[in-house]
């Protein structure tokens, strides 16, 4: 019986990968283009940004909240941990310039992404990345308590919060089906409420990742 069920198996792989990469695979025949179709309705030349922002807006929102949730958790586990007393960093010149630079790039990419990120490649989550980026080559640079004081001083944590419930605000005001009037298409002022949405992603992923630096650098040190 074992070896009728293992051969069973193997007829069925088989199978399966002859169906993946011989048997085709045909596309719908449709009368007009879903990406031309996807601009028009969101009024953004970024399609990518038009289906984060509009068509799959619900789930963009659960994703904002499962970043929280993720940051929350991290502070939550790493609360009772013994800080560490010594935490080692880049000492050398040149690998100091060389992040501070990155850094520096790393900025203007991050607003740049999240200001036209609906008109080209980019958009909040990218923005936001880059901007956590452009923090952690700082962190490995700068010590602990100047990063932690600047968080401090800028009310960060405060503003991650406002940034995500205005953003859920928005997005709730936006599926119920209110909409800014979208401008013309491929301007900087267009796609009715898409780019402040991408803005405040950017804000909420670049002000979250800062905080997981710092707390990873407080009690793990530099990875």
């Amino acid at each position: 019986m074992k070896w009728i069920m293992k051969w069973i198996y193997i007829i069925a792989g088989i199978a399966f990968v002859v169906k993946m990469l011989f048997l085709p695979n045909p596309a719908p025949s449709l009368p007009f283009s879903i990406v031309e179709a996807i601009a028009q309705d969101s009024g953004v030349s970024n399609v990518v940004s038009g289906i984060i922002f509009r068509n799959r807006l619900y789930d963009t929102i659960f994703e904002v909240i499962v970043f929280t949730i993720a940051i929350m958790g991290a502070n939550f586990l790493l609360a009772n941990e013994k800080p560490f007393t010594k935490i080692y960093q880049f000492a050398d010149q040149t690998s100091i310039v060389l992040a501070q630079l990155g850094a520096t790039i790393a900025a203007l990419v991050s607003i740049e992404l999240a200001i036209r990120g609906h008109l080209s490649p980019g958009g909040g989550f990218a923005a936001g990345v880059a901007g956590g980026t452009a923090i952690g080559l700082i962190a490995i640079t700068s010590s602990p308590e100047r990063l932690q004081n600047l968080y401090k001083r800028w009310h960060a944590a405060t503003w991650e919060k406002i940034s995500v419930l205005i953003f859920i605000v928005l997005s709730v005001i936006t599926l119920s089906g209110i909409e800014l009037p979208h401008g013309q298409m491929g301007e900087l002022i267009s796609g009715g409420i898409i780019p402040i949405l991408n803005i405040l992603v950017a804000i909420k992923v670049a002000l979250g990742s800062w905080s997981v630096v710092l707390v990873f650098i407080r009690y793990r040190g530099l990875l």
